[in-house]
């Protein structure tokens, strides 16, 4: 028993750097970081990397539980806010923020990792907390007449788009392309809107049909 001792407190050592590697990588560089160059930023054999993590599910659920547990916190906290408006732009930025920090876990919320459990249960627990934070702010009056969740849920898809592309030029350009979305959100704004909100089928489709950025070997 004395003998094994070592061994397990190197696996866990190894795991540790494994997942601190991961973590800089995928942030940086999103889900297609390969094994090879987690192993290669740990410092350890590709194998290690396999038995710790034998697939990119097991390594992904290590790393983002926290965060995703972050965002369903951050949406039930926007509910304690009084002013429905407020509640949903609070959430929406808080959101996007967590994503504009770390591309992994944009490329995670937006689909980037279809069927992956930890996603399907984030989901879960969000959908609801949107749909009444934008219940709560029809019902105020201050939502354009015809906006639907599902639009909100549009939101991420659009202001990805400049969280990417502008990352190198201004990584707070997003900030204010989400302002500009949002205000076409409030009841100022009465022009009618062409076709209808997406269904909850049509969004699922819309997001399995994104695809994380090709990497240009840039920041």
């Amino acid at each position: 028993m004395a003998g094994q001792r070592p061994l397990r407190r190197d696996a866990e050592r190894n795991r540790q750097r494994i997942l601190d590697a991961a973590r800089t990588l995928i942030a940086e560089q999103g889900l297609g970081v390969s094994h090879d160059q987690l192993a290669e930023a740990a410092d350890v054999a590709v194998g290690t990397v396999y038995r710790r993590f034998p697939d990119k599910e097991s390594l992904i659920e290590a790393l983002f539980a926290e965060q995703i547990d972050g965002i369903v916190a951050s949406a039930r906290a926007a509910l304690e806010i009084p002013d429905p408006w407020d509640a949903l732009v609070t959430f929406m930025t808080q959101a996007l923020q967590i994503q504009a920090g770390n591309r992994g876990l944009k490329e995670l919320a937006l689909g980037g990792a279809p069927g992956l459990a930890l996603v399907c249960q984030a989901q879960d627990q969000i959908s609801p907390v949107i749909s009444e934070l934008v219940e709560r702010a029809r019902a105020a009056g201050v939502l354009r007449p015809g906006v639907g969740t599902e639009d909100f849920a549009l939101v991420p898809i659009m202001v990805g788009a400049i969280i990417d592309s502008a990352r190198d030029v201004d990584e707070n350009l997003w900030r204010r392309t989400l302002t500009l979305v949002l205000d076409g959100f409030r009841v100022e704004n009465r022009g009618p809107l062409p076709c209808s909100t997406p269904s909850p089928e049509q969004l699922s489709e819309i997001k399995n049909g994104w695809r994380p950025p090709a990497r240009t070997g840039r920041r």
